[in-house]
């Protein structure tokens, strides 16, 4: 088993609320241009995924757009007739 390294300078650690020290660990790796994002479970990575540094702005903008969606205020519409 490969030994557990440290996150590069560029990166973060978010905890799972399901506990079983579950966490994603999200590295930037800038000599190789790409992000990491691992999944981790009592101190053992049990997968990952390369994303190509120029992908990341889409993973970005997904979240992004997510997050207003969930957060959308419906528009309210005068009813007919209604001038304000």
């Amino acid at each position: 088993m490969t030994a557990v390294r440290p996150l590069p300078r560029t990166g973060s650690i978010f905890f799972d609320a399901r506990g079983d020290e579950r966490a994603l660990r999200v590295s930037w790796h800038e000599e190789a241009d790409l992000v990491v994002v691992s999944l981790w479970r009592d101190n053992v990575c049990t997968g990952s995924f390369r994303l190509a540094g120029d992908d990341v702005a889409d993973l970005v903008d997904t979240l992004v757009n997510v997050l207003r969606q969930r957060h959308a205020v419906p528009s309210v519409r005068p009813a007919l007739g209604d001038t304000g």
